[in-house]
């Protein structure tokens, strides 16, 4: 399975969740490899990190950052469970290219009002693609989501109905994602079991469902 993280807003965590999910499937003995498709290349630097600390490898991040995506993404899915791809922000070509590679897109959103989550352009790409391809499926992914707060209840409502639709699991505001990212760590790796951990394993199992 191809699963693509794209958002056209940047700073809404896609490359957290691309590469804790990288992780997880990693950690049950899957073959994954995340492709690193944005130039800011963070994955690529999360990676880096993790190999001057000297931790162990659990999953191969490659920097692909160009239009070709969608020829070259097949490929490494032959030899891979799992590719996870960590989409750009703002670069409508490369954003086309993954969409077209993608089996899954994850779109990841801050509570936040309407104006402030809802992309336009996001959103235009995605029905291009799915003219093209009308097997695509799309999730909204409620991130950076702070507990038992007005706007959050808010937005997951207005996502509710929504096409694309909102994934069930919701990722919360939490510090040690940041603290992981720095590290060249992932969450269970700092806190096994906890609460970040609980909610990306949940998050894992929700896009394994969806599965081709």
């Amino acid at each position: 399975m191809i699963v693509a993280l794209l958002n056209q807003k940047g700073g809404t965590g896609k490359t957290t969740l691309a590469l804790h999910l990288a992780g997880q499937w990693a950690r049950q003995g899957a073959r994954v490899t995340l492709v690193d498709a944005d130039p800011q290349g963070s994955a690529l630097d999360w990676s880096q990190q993790r190999g001057h600390e000297g931790a162990v490898r659990l999953f191969g991040v490659l920097g692909l950052a160009r239009n070709t995506l969608h020829h070259e993404a097949p490929e490494l899915a032959r030899d891979a469970e799992h590719v996870v791809i960590d989409g750009p922000p703002r670069v409508a070509g490369l954003m086309r290219s993954a969409l077209l590679a993608a089996d899954l897109v994850l779109i990841p959103v801050q509570p936040s009002p309407l104006d402030g989550w809802a992309s336009a352009e996001m959103l235009s790409l995605l029905a291009e693609a799915r003219s093209f391809r009308p097997q695509l499926a799309a999730r909204f992914v409620l991130n950076r989501c702070a507990a038992r707060t007005v706007i959050a209840r808010e937005t997951g409502a207005a996502l509710a109905d929504h096409d694309p639709p909102l994934i069930g699991t919701r990722i919360g505001q939490r510090v040690l994602f940041a603290e992981a990212m720095q590290r060249g760590r992932l969450a269970f790796e700092i806190d096994e079991h906890g609460p970040a951990d609980r909610e990306i394993a949940a998050l894992a199992v929700d896009v394994a469902r969806l599965a081709p």
